[in-house]
Order: structure tokens, then C-alpha cells, then sequence
């Protein structure tokens, strides 16, 4: 797909609010010109107890965090010693990724986390599912759209691996995926969630009954924010 170091990845939190929750499973799938050359899932033992919702959502229970989490510093070391510059990090939804993995590194790496995340590439491909098919846009309807095997959907490996296989659909598609990087679309309605990177170029994006022209595409829109 890209002759770089991409790594697919994607997180379970204990809830939305990045500030104030954290990430108790993180999963990469790291490709290198084209190869899957590591797979990471770990759970994370956060000290803090996953609400019913969470669990059921996740099918994560306090149990298994607890027996086989790790503790958040070394997972933060994990993410430190793998997102090397220039490396292309892919989600579905990237903004709330991204801010998770940022806070997470923000508090063990305090003076580094900036320059970590900003030395990367990142690409939303929710932004991408948008200019391509109609709502909704949740990656389970990404793989039924794409008729891709079914996973279990909100467990992070699996995720990655759904991700993986949607991503080479919308490459197959239409060769455009790189024109996405650093550019992520949001509601208009709603504004950008959370934090604003400097690094990420913001546009409103509405979405699509069907793929829309290239022309149309969000990376060639002109953004009014």
C-alpha cells in the first residue's frame, strides 16, 4: 500500500472524554511495504474500575485488566519506541484516537508528547468513508460496505485487522488515500471534537449518498475554518 511504516491502530477507553478517561486496550498492526511485521494488543491496568456499559460494549471486565493489563507507563514506553517519525498512523475516527494516545504519552513523556505525535502522519479514514459512501460511517458498516469478513467489532485487535482490510478496499477503489493525510473532516453541526492539533489541517465535511468526483473529495475542497 505505501512504501512506509504504517501502523493501523485503535483503542477501548473507559469513556469519551479524553481529558478525564483513559484507554484500558490498545491495538497496532505495523506494516512495512506492504507486510504486517508486528501485531500489538494489550490491555491496560488503568487502577480505575470499567463501568457495566463499558464492558458490555467491550465485552472487557475489570478481571481482565486487572490479571492482564499492563501498567499504563509501560504501554506509554511501548507507543515512545514505536511511533518513529514519519511513520503513517491510521484509525477510524483518528481524532478520538489520536487524543487518547496523546494524553496517554503527555503523562508519562510531559516534554516529549508534542513532538511524538507531531513528527507523525495520520490519516482519518472516516474522513475517506465519507466522500465515499452514504451515512452511516461506523467501521462495521465500512466492512459491510466493502463485503469484508465480520470481527468482533470493539475489541482493539480486531479492529486494526478490519481496518487493515478496509483500507486496502478504499485504496482498490480509488488511489487517493495519501491526498487524506493530515487533513480530517468534521460535522459541521457539531465542530471539531476535542483538542485541535496543529499538525491536522480541519474541514467541515458533510457526507455523501455515493463516491463523489475526485474534484469533490474533501483534500480538494477549500476549508472555511
Amino acid at each position: 500500500m505505501f512504501t512506509i511504516k504504517v501502523i493501523f491502530f485503535d483503542t477501548e477507553t473507559t469513556w469519551l472524554d479524553c481529558s478525564r478517561c483513559k484507554i484500558i486496550e490498545l491495538a497496532m498492526l505495523t506494516v512495512e511495504n506492504g507486510v504486517v511485521i508486528d501485531e500489538y494488543d494489550e490491555f491496560i491496568n488503568v487502577g480505575e474500575q470499567i463501568s457495566p456499559e463499558i464492558t458490555q460494549l467491550t465485552g472487557i471486565t475489570n478481571e481482565m485488566v486487572s490479571s492482564e493489563g499492563l501498567s499504563e507507563e509501560m504501554v506509554a514506553q511501548d507507543l515512545k519506541e514505536r511511533l518513529t517519525a514519519d511513520t503513517l498512523m491510521i484509525a477510524h475516527n483518528c481524532q478520538f484516537d489520536l487524543q487518547f494516545v496523546y494524553h496517554l504519552l503527555k503523562r508519562h513523556f510531559p516534554n516529549e508528547a508534542d513532538d511524538i505525535v507531531s513528527n507523525l502522519n495520520w490519516l482519518d479514514t472516516v474522513s475517506v468513508l465519507k466522500d465515499r459512501k452514504e451515512f452511516p460511517h461506523k467501521l462495521i458498516d465500512a466492512v459491510k460496505h466493502y463485503d469484508i469478513p465480520e470481527v468482533n467489532f470493539h475489541r482493539a485487535i480486531d479492529d486494526t485487522k478490519a481496518l487493515y482490510n478496509v483500507t486496502m478496499a478504499m485504496k482498490s477503489e480509488r488511489d487517493d488515500l495519501r491526498e487524506y493525510i493530515n487533513i480530517f473532516g468534521f460535522n459541521p453541526r457539531y465542530g471539531v471534537n476535542g483538542k485541535r492539533f496543529e499538525f491536522i489541517e480541519y474541514k467541515s465535511q458533510s457526507f455523501h449518498q455515493r463516491i463523489v468526483a475526485p474534484e469533490f473529495t474533501l483534500p480538494n475542497r477549500k476549508s472555511l475554518y
